[in-house]
């Protein structure tokens, strides 16, 4: 599958060397932008939530919500951050969500599938607080560059792991936000075993989510209680007719 993404990205990617050789690359922002590693830090189970239109594995979730509408909700239901899919062939997504959803204050996380240091230039002129790296998309000396020039941005890296080889070499590159997938990317099914797992690996001085295949309060709790700065949710918020509803209720916020 994920063979499938890196395909899909290459258009993209072609563009933008393109655009690089005629000077056409957007210039780095310079609006300050909420720091996503600090709405997470110290924290327990915070939530991040997503915007996520579409996926492979379950098709359309829903179309209909609006990126400005579901980050106001998302911004009054407790959102720690938002992660945006910006992918646009699988996933339906836009760049142009980015900015249209920071006016709400909310770090973001540009989720998608970065593979060149043309996307981390193209991301830093965006709104986004933050950018998705998943270790095995990527050979290690790659992942380094990208992971230290998105630092160079003033942008956090969200380095992704699916099991243990993931993360141990996402710790040689010097990753200090991790997080770890639940899917099987075979199966398409989610555990939080994995998580459960791995989190006695985590280190002091680093931030861990836990993505997929959470969808209830204590959920939520079980993974803050393991260790986790935070959890990352998306399709079944997307999934609810009131998407700010369904956040509260993870957040604690519904009472």
């Amino acid at each position: 599958m994920l063979e499938k993404f890196r395909k899909a990205k290459q258009p993209e990617i072609d563009r933008l060397i393109q655009l690089d050789r005629i000077g056409g690359v957007p210039s780095p922002r310079v609006d300050p932008r909420p720091s996503f590693s600090e709405a997470l830090a110290g924290k327990r189970g915070a939530v991040i939530a997503e915007y996520k239109r579409a996926s492979p594995s379950k098709g359309e979730i829903n179309l209909e919500l609006t990126p400005e509408d579901v980050a106001a909700a998302y911004a009054a239901s407790g959102a720690a951050a938002i992660s945006v899919l910006t992918e646009e062939v699988y996933f339906k997504g836009s760049l142009d969500y980015l900015e249209t959803m920071s006016r709400f204050g909310t770090p973001l996380l540009r989720k998608d599938f970065i593979l060149h240091p043309l996307q981390v230039l193209e991301t830093a002129a965006t709104a986004a607080s933050a950018l998705l790296l998943i270790v095995r998309m990527l050979p290690d000396e790659d992942l380094r560059e990208l992971l230290d020039l998105t630092r160079s941005q003033g942008l956090d890296a969200v380095v992704e792991a699916f099991d243990e080889a993931d993360l141990d070499r996402a710790r040689e590159v010097g990753a200090s936000i991790i997080q770890i997938n639940n899917r099987d990317l075979d199966k398409l099914t989610t555990d939080l075993g994995v998580s459960e797992r791995l989190i006695h690996k985590k280190r002091p001085d680093e931030i861990w989510i836990s993505a997929s295949g959470i969808f209830k309060r204590n959920e939520v709790d079980r993974m803050a209680d393991l260790g986790f700065e935070a959890v990352l949710v998306g399709a079944s918020l997307m999934a609810n007719g009131d998407p700010g509803a369904a956040l509260a209720e993870l957040t604690g916020q519904s009472a």
